[in-house]
């Protein structure tokens, strides 16, 4: 897209001579099985995949997630602690769709050889200007997907487990699918004149398809964070949002607001922030309204409805 720089995010050679190092002591993944406590253990890329992981597998695994909550998915980059993690893992679940860009560098960095889960293998992709869009996990139906994914891979990984794994998975799917009609009620009762959505950047494609909105456009137009808008693109948006009537632009808690706030301010409408900011990219921490992927659902799902309707 004309007007847009998009920042190529590459370890460094001195982090990456850094990373060899803490590596070359560590022996790679070994067994995929179970290790000496019993316990299966995962690393997990996002913080959506370590929740995921973490409801499936149980009392049965160790996840480690190398994400942190409210951190950007797209402007990372591993830390030697993260390569080490990777390197010592017998699973690694991944989203997948070029989300983790970093990923394969840490890959051939740490020497890894264990078993790769990509979560969303079998889930449809939105394609767009930037390619396939990678937030696959604003869907529910896409989230069952990807837990059924976690599910077969811990199951073929610990086969003594399996039967909590898919007792754990039914459990979840059930929430799931009641999640999914939780959405669709509550997104109803928005006029439909008015299900229009402009966020930060481009993370709510399989939300709006999935739960009938339009996206009107995004702060950031691109699936990826580190792209920048441009004066004109600017103008553009300023100009769709007044001309659609769309009622707010959202934030998201893992991006600064001050872009969409100015951009709002512009088009006249109100812009959702703080507390209220959507999450995109990242679940939030522990306990916060976006804790887990239910509550994140939750979550954006009223901060759209209470703003829309």
């Amino acid at each position: 897209m004309e007007g847009t720089l998009v920042r190529t995010r590459l370890v460094t050679g001195a982090l990456a001579l850094a990373l060899a190092l803490v590596v070359a002591g560590c022996g790679g993944a070994g067994s995929t099985g179970p290790g000496d406590d019993g316990k299966l253990s995962i690393v997990a890329t996002t913080t959506q995949l370590t929740d995921f992981a973490t409801v499936i597998g149980g009392d049965r695994v160790h996840v480690t997630g190398i994400l942190k909550p409210n951190v950007d998915a797209h402007d990372f980059e591993p830390s030697p602690a993260d390569v080490d993690a990777v390197a010592r893992a017998p699973i690694l679940i991944e989203n997948g769709f070029g989300l983790e860009q970093w990923l394969q560098e840490t890959i051939t960095t740490s020497g890894y050889d264990g078993t790769r889960v990509v979560a969303g293998e079998g889930v449809t992709p939105i394609e767009g200007d930037g390619g396939q869009d990678p937030h696959i996990w604003q869907s529910a139906a896409n989230a069952k997907v990807m837990v059924a994914n976690i599910e077969r891979a811990l199951a073929k990984a610990d086969p003594a487990g399996a039967a909590t794994y898919k007792a754990n998975l039914d459990a979840y799917t059930a929430k799931l699918d009641a999640l999914d009609h939780d959405v669709r009620t509550q997104v109803a009762t928005i006029p439909a004149a008015d299900r229009k959505l402009v966020t930060n950047h481009e993370a709510f494609n399989y939300y709006a398809k999935a739960y009938g909105l339009q996206v009107v456009g995004a702060v950031i137009p691109s699936f990826d964070t580190a792209a920048e808008l441009s004066a004109r693109e600017i103008s553009e948006l300023v100009a769709r949002i007044r001309a659609t009537g769309t009622k707010a632009v959202f934030s998201e808690a893992s991006l600064p607001p001050q872009t969409a706030e100015t951009i709002a301010k512009e088009a006249g409408v109100r812009v959702v922030a703080g507390e209220d900011a959507l999450y995109g990219d990242s679940l939030g921490p522990a306990g916060s309204a976006g804790g887990t992927y239910l509550d994140m659902m939750r979550h954006n799902t009223k901060v759209i409805v209470d703003n829309l309707r």
